[in-house]
């Protein structure tokens, strides 16, 4: 397998915490799937939709973003990255609901750039309704 993930010293972009949590890096050997079998296989989900009736969450095999939650030392941290045609970056929060603000402004960004999301888009991503605030739920019901 590839070298795609190492475990770092951080801070956690909520709350400014110190924490070790592992960082996927740049993947440019091989093509967005490969990378999803990758870090799924690291305990990663790569969930394709968000908001509570599913709209697309990147542009698979180009745009992916994948989540975590790891149980740290004081408590749980929220982690999510995006791979852009294999640039990656990742991101830890203490807080969930904070991590779902900052995967809800990425999917509201891709939406308003590829169409492919809510038909009423507020203007900024500060004013997305709850709905499309939270993790798409609906093979679950």
């Amino acid at each position: 397998m590839a070298f795609i993930e190492e475990t770092r010293h951080m801070t956690t972009l909520d709350t400014r915490e110190p924490v070790t949590a592992p960082v996927l890096l740049d993947y440019h050997m091989n093509g967005g799937y490969d990378w999803m079998d990758e870090v799924t296989d690291r305990g990663w989900a790569t969930p394709g939709m968000w908001g509570a009736e599913g709209w697309d969450l990147g542009q698979w095999p180009y745009v992916i973003v994948a989540t975590r939650t790891l149980e740290a030392e004081d408590g749980p941290i929220y982690g999510f990255a995006t791979y852009v045609e294999g640039d990656v970056q990742t991101r830890w929060y203490r807080q969930q609901p904070r991590c779902w603000e900052a995967i809800s402004a990425e999917a509201f960004g891709w939406w308003q750039l590829n169409g492919h999301g809510p038909t009423r888009l507020p203007e900024t991503a500060a004013d997305l309704p709850d709905d499309l605030r939270r993790p798409f739920t609906g093979f679950l019901d």
